[in-house]
């Protein structure tokens, strides 16, 4: 599979992985805050998440900034409008073309407590798109943990990074029991 391939694959993975937990999930369960997890709620995280690869599927876009992402409190308050969104998003997704990802964009994204300016550079779509998944990932993992406090089971592998999981594999095939 081609780089590009690959990215716009993974894209669609991560989507995917989204799709089965607020399959997996009630309307409650996913505008719960938590207090042991800083009272945030899976919805909170979720929206966050979307709102990284929502600009992804903007064919004009020429400046991703993450600074102006739009905090849509319906994606974090109502599930069904979340898996709305997320399908969409991922239909999107399959449909990049492969070429897309050397695009050429600007990103922004304030990185210091001390300034107030976000700094503007160049990237590419698809290393925009590997960001978007590992930023995915992260959240994923913040997720599994707030599901195990509601006693949620999850699918199998869920918020795991994929080198997280390699590795793991490459373990067990070694006899090394994993943790």
């Amino acid at each position: 599979m081609n780089t590009s391939r690959h990215i716009r694959h993974s894209l669609v993975e991560a989507l995917q992985q989204g799709v089965c937990l607020l399959d997996v999930l009630s309307d409650h369960d996913y505008i719960e805050n938590l207090p042991a997890v800083f009272s945030a709620s899976i919805g909170g995280h979720f929206r966050h998440c979307l709102e990284h690869f929502e600009p992804l599927v903007e064919p004009e876009a020429t400046v991703i900034d993450y600074d102006a992402r739009a905090r849509d409190v319906r994606v974090e308050s109502d599930r069904g409008y979340a898996l709305e969104r997320t399908r969409a998003l991922l239909e999107a997704c399959r449909a990049l073309p492969p070429a897309s990802m050397a695009r050429k964009v600007h990103t922004r994204c304030k990185v210091s407590y001390l300034s107030d300016s976000s700094p503007l550079v160049i990237s590419t779509l698809g290393r925009e798109a590997m960001y978007a998944v590992v930023h995915a990932i992260h959240h994923y993992a913040l997720i599994s943990v707030m599901c195990h406090l509601l006693d949620i089971p999850l699918p199998e592998g869920f918020g795991v990074a994929p080198s997280t999981a390699k590795h793991q594999q490459d373990l067990a095939e070694q006899g090394v029991p994993v943790a």
